[in-house]
Formats: C-alpha cells, sequence, structure tokens
C-alpha cells in the first residue's frame, strides 16, 4: 500500500489516540511549584545525616562520608567546613539538642557495609555551633548509624552504634549518657555481631524509644554480593527513655534473617505510630 493510500488511515488513527487522550484525565503533578537545585558544598562524598538547626529556619548542618560536618546560615547559598582539624572524617551520624540549639553531638564513621568503608574514631560535642569540638569517646564503636538527645535535656543522649563489620566486636547496640557524654552506660549490648543502626522516640512521650538492631558482619571480598543479614536484627523497644529495653516480634513482624531496619515515630489521632523499612531478601519492604 502507498503511503498516498495509508495516510487517512494514519491520520483517522492519530485523531482518535487525541481524543481517548484529550478524554482521559491527567493525574495532577506531585508538587507542582516544587524545583530542585543542587546546593553544593562539592566536598566530603554522600550526605550522611543533615539537621535543621530549632528555631533557625535558614541553619543546617550536615555530616559526609569522608568529608567531615559542614554547616549553612542562609539556607544553603554558603556553606562552611565545621570539623576539618577533627581527628576523623567520615560522618555517619549528627544530632542538635532542641533546647539548646548551640549543642552539637556528631557520631563517626560511615554506617553502610562496604569493602572501602571508613571507620571513625567515637562521639564528639560542640556547645558553641561547631566552632570547637570536644571527644566523647567510645572510639572502638567504629560505625555509627544514629544520635538521639532528649528535646528537653541536651545532656541525656543515645547513640546507636554498628560494631566493627568486618570482625566480632563488644562496643556493638546503644549507648545512654545522661551528663553529656562524660559518661556511657552500654544500655542496649546484643551480641558481638549484633550491633543498632537507628534510634526513633515518641514525638509526645520522650521516655518511649525505639532502636533498630542490625546483626552486621562482612569480608571485604563478599560486599555487593551478599546481605548483610541475621537473625539478630530486630526492633527493640524502651519504656524508660533507654535505660532497660525489650525485642519487639510478632504480629506481622517479618521473619528473619533481615538486614539494616530504619524507623520513624509519628503521633496521630489514633495514638503513637511507627514505620520500619526493612531490608530482605525475603521479607523486606516498609
Amino acid at each position: 500500500m502507498s503511503f498516498r493510500r495509508l495516510a487517512p488511515w494514519l491520520a483517522l488513527s492519530l485523531a482518535m489516540l487525541t481524543g481517548v487522550a484529550c478524554a482521559t484525565p491527567s493525574a495532577p503533578a506531585f508538587a507542582p511549584d516544587l524545583d530542585w537545585r543542587l546546593l553544593g558544598p562539592f566536598r566530603g562524598g554522600w550526605v550522611e545525616m543533615i539537621e535543621g538547626v530549632p528555631g533557625r529556619p535558614d541553619s543546617f548542618v550536615f555530616g559526609a562520608a569522608g568529608g567531615g560536618v559542614w554547616r549553612t546560615d542562609d539556607a544553603g547559598r554558603t556553606w562552611s567546613p565545621l570539623f576539618d582539624k577533627g581527628p576523623t572524617a567520615p560522618i555517619g551520624a549528627l544530632a542538635i539538642a532542641p533546647s539548646a540549639p548551640d549543642t552539637l553531638y556528631i557520631g563517626s564513621g560511615q554506617p553502610e557495609p562496604r569493602y572501602d568503608v571508613a571507620a571513625g574514631e567515637g562521639v564528639f560535642k560542640s556547645t558553641d555551633g561547631g566552632k570547637t569540638w570536644k571527644s566523647l569517646g567510645l572510639e572502638k564503636t567504629a560505625h555509627i548509624g544514629r544520635i538521639w538527645v532528649s528535646p528537653a535535656d541536651p545532656s541525656l543522649v543515645l547513640v546507636a552504634a554498628v560494631g566493627d563489620f568486618f570482625g566480632p566486636n563488644a562496643e556493638r547496640g546503644v549507648f545512654r549518657s545522661a551528663d553529656g557524654g562524660r559518661t556511657w552506660t552500654h544500655a542496649l549490648k546484643i551480641d558481638a555481631d549484633t550491633g543498632a543502626a537507628d534510634l526513633a522516640a515518641d514525638p509526645r512521650d520522650p521516655n518511649l524509644i525505639f532502636a533498630a538492631a542490625w546483626q552486621a558482619r562482612q569480608y571485604p571480598w563478599q560486599s555487593y554480593f551478599t546481605e548483610v543479614a541475621g537473625p539478630g536484627s530486630a526492633i527493640w523497644k524502651s519504656a524508660d527513655g533507654g535505660l532497660t529495653w525489650t525485642r519487639l516480634a510478632g504480629k506481622g513482624w517479618p521473619a528473619g534473617p533481615l538486614g539494616r531496619i530504619s524507623l520513624a515515630a509519628a503521633r496521630t489521632a489514633a495514638g503513637l505510630r511507627l514505620y520500619a523499612v526493612v531490608s530482605s531478601k525475603e521479607a523486606g519492604g516498609l
């Protein structure tokens, strides 16, 4: 058939398709007025943790996987390094005290299982917005996944320590300090292969805290090929501000072995709601 004879049929088909398209209402664009642009600062690798400074809407602080701590006070137009003179570069966790915005805690060490993962040297604290820093110990935790600070007391701190990816490590789990990091108690100690990667607290009751345990042992030649998972990965609950802990299970919780778990807690009209993102080959999901 020649193109001249085929053209009317093509025109008719196009008209029909156009009519169908016009008759089908298009879904509204998600956040149509939202545009994204890269703010930098083009140093230090990916961002591990970012926090907004309470009461200062243009101020943010973030920790980089291999580049220390950075701060902006003009909503990202300019950035300043805060930890260039620190003894370690990889930052895994960062927290700003809600009741004392100039008090910052950082946990060092990348909390990702990679063959070239960089370990850190414990927890550090600043009480002047990042101008000066003090070491708080916990050097053998190697990789820290999350830090939580009480909304009412800047001296009450919990640290979720993943531990050493490549060997048994006693310094895994949740560490607690009630004196701003001068002393620590090993509040949640599971075993030498299982640490903690995340923390979440009830927004209304800071005594109710959840911790994500992660059985994280790896070998360099297995990275990217084997799942970092085990039966020790689970959610633990504390009703007394992190002093004592109980493991949660059952009622729809997936069976192991599980990998890394990320947590978020929210308050609704129906009460507390806890979300967990679970890494698992067979039972992973939200």
